[in-house]
């Protein structure tokens, strides 16, 4: 799904008001729905074929008897300026989706020309009305981009990017339109599946006696061929211990506190991550040249510790996982804590 980006020239489509001439999609609109799916949410444009089997499957769930329900916004020029459809599922009932109906935005789409002018808002928030009060909709889903996500925060969504959540109930009849709701309290699990999704990792920063980082060698991970002792965290373990843990796991030595944090690594989801990391390094201290020999590695994990000074380290890693060694070693060395929010970018 897209956010609106640059705006441009182009003629603006509104109602008396000003606001966007938005209306309910019917068969009819089925292709021009699908033109917007290929050329602005596709990874790749379908091919003819691929527009005419998508266009006969869409077309009849746009009717009152099928799943689909979209919303569009018609261009002066007859084609379609944006849209937004959703697709209608049942789900177990519960307190929270009494009638076991839930909805997943499957596409919104906006032409470039038509961009930064409020369409996506408008043709979703009719799609979500709609679905809510209407279909008695209870909980929503969708995925989008880390741009367009605030958009759908906005509009009650929670979550990471890759799956954002949201339930919403019918207005009750007599109710004051935007009164506070009796309860906001939501039952556990359901408040733990709207939380974003990520994953913890440990770090232990060690070198030897003239702070020449020490590092492993994978055996599984071409990727990150070199990096520091450390793993993911286990589900309830504290991060210090997961530290200790993994440095007798992987080395054999035992991790000596107190615990002193270096840095905080965060790295965004991507598209074969769907989910956030989170790494938290701690100081390993400095190691003598006989507990360097005395470490016992793991070998379905590591094949070799090795100690280089940093700059040599540049050569052996990809960019990212240098940056990050680099970061450490100047925290270290200033005893500022280090912040790097771009894990996964480089």
């Amino acid at each position: 799904m897209n956010a609106d980006t640059a705006p441009t020239a182009a003629a603006e489509p509104s109602d008396a008001a000003g606001r966007p001439p938005v209306r309910a999609a019917t068969p009819a609109d089925a292709e021009a729905i699908t033109r917007m799916r290929s050329a602005y949410v596709l990874s790749a444009p379908f091919t003819e074929d691929w527009v005419r089997q998508c266009t006969d499957e869409l077309a009849p769930r746009l009717t009152p008897e099928g799943d689909a329900r979209a919303f569009v916004v018609d261009a002066p020029d007859g084609t379609m300026a944006a849209c937004a459809l959703g697709l209608i599922h049942p789900v177990l009932p519960a307190p929270a989706y009494p009638r076991g109906r839930a909805a997943r935005v499957q596409i919104v789409a906006t032409q470039p020309e038509f961009r930064r002018r409020g369409y996506a808002r408008a043709v979703v928030s009719a799609l979500l009305d709609y679905l809510a009060d209407i279909e008695d909709v209870t909980l929503f889903e969708l995925h989008t981009s880390p741009e367009a996500a605030p958009l759908y925060r906005e509009l009650g969504f929670s979550g990471s990017p890759a799956l954002m959540r949201m339930t919403r109930h019918r207005q009750r009849a007599g109710a004051v339109p935007g009164a506070q709701p009796d309860s906001t309290w939501v039952p556990p699990q359901q408040y733990a599946d709207s939380l974003p999704r990520a994953a913890a990792y440990v770090c232990l920063y060690v070198t030897d006696e003239d702070d020449r980082p020490l590092q492993l060698h994978s055996v599984y991970s071409p990727g990150h061929p070199w990096h520091m002792i450390g793993g993911a965290m286990d589900l309830g373990e504290r991060p210090w211990d997961a530290v200790v843990r993994e440095c007798r796991e992987e080395t054999g030595m035992t991790a000596a506190g107190p615990p002193r944090l270096l840095a905080t690594v965060f790295g965004l989801p991507r598209e074969q991550r769907p989910y956030s990391t989170l790494q938290l390094i701690f100081d390993g201290g400095r190691l003598t040249n006989e507990q360097i020999r005395g470490i016992t590695l793991n070998p379905r994990e590591h094949d070799e510790a090795r100690v280089l000074p940093l700059a040599e380290w540049e050569a052996l890693m990809p960019a990212r996982d240098f940056v990050r060694l680099r970061a450490v070693e100047e925290a270290r060395r200033t005893g500022v804590a280090a912040y790097i929010d771009t894990w996964g970018n480089a």
